[in-house]
């Protein structure tokens, strides 16, 4: 009889949470977003795609004029399947912005797919999917990976997701909660198996994930002696000794 191979260790296994990780999303919560916003939710969750999609490697002004110029030219979804992805691309480059062809690419084929798989341009039928079956139906479209699935599964389906951008992988990692050698992707699993699962908790910590990444925790310079998360994070020490140099 064979043997079975050992099961492997989940990654909260691997790298178990601090115990202050629920204070470290209280401070965030309290620094950024003390009263939760409404979340801007699509009526239907496939536009929330083609924004997300939109949004790739794309300002928030750009992916606006582009998702406004989509929005005038095809008042229904149909159009733009018609269209086909050189009437996108040429729709996308009028609202300008860069990797329009291949953002067309994935928006036609997202539509395309829907278009053989059910006959009709909609996402509606995920409401009514459990969440791991929801993720497994948007990542299987063009263009779709983790990280919009999660966004849109948070955003306009309302689940328990925890999108992870590079401002939230940057601070997780410095403050040592998962390893400098982990990607993005592996990271949003890891916050995923650690926190509760529960959407208000999950959308304020990606709002205020987000913002402490831009605001405080950058890339270069961060402004350590500002920052609420000071005296839990190991990183803050190297970088204060270094602006007093």
């Amino acid at each position: 009889m064979a043997r079975r191979s050992p099961a492997k260790p989940s990654l909260t296994q691997q790298c178990p949470p601090p115990d202050f990780l629920l204070d470290v999303v209280a401070r965030l919560l309290q620094r950024y977003v003390p009263v939760l916003p409404a979340p801007r939710r699509f009526p239907e969750p496939l536009s929330g795609v083609v924004r997300v999609l939109l949004a790739q490697q794309n300002t928030r002004w750009v992916a606006q004029r582009q998702w406004e110029a989509l929005q005038a030219t095809y008042p229904q979804w149909e159009a733009a399947l018609l269209d086909g992805p050189d009437g996108l691309e040429t729709t996308l480059r009028r609202a300008g912005g860069g990797l329009t062809r291949m953002k067309a690419g994935y928006i036609y084929g997202v539509l395309a797919a829907l278009e053989e798989a059910h006959g009709r341009l909609s996402l509606e039928f995920l409401r009514d999917l459990p969440d791991a079956e929801a993720r497994a139906a948007l990542e299987a479209l063009p263009g779709v990976g983790q990280k919009t699935a999660s966004l849109v599964l948070l955003f306009d389906l309302i689940r328990p997701a925890m999108p992870v951008d590079g401002h939230i992988e940057r601070w997780a990692k410095r403050l040592e909660l998962v390893p400098e050698k982990w990607n993005v992707n592996r990271v949003e699993k890891w916050f995923d198996e650690a926190l509760p699962r529960d959407w208000e908790l999950r959308y304020g910590l990606h709002l205020s994930g987000v913002n402490h990444g831009r605001e405080t925790c950058k890339s270069q310079r961060p402004l350590c002696a500002e920052c609420v998360l000071l005296e839990l994070c190991p990183s803050a020490g190297i970088v204060l000794s270094g602006d007093r140099e």
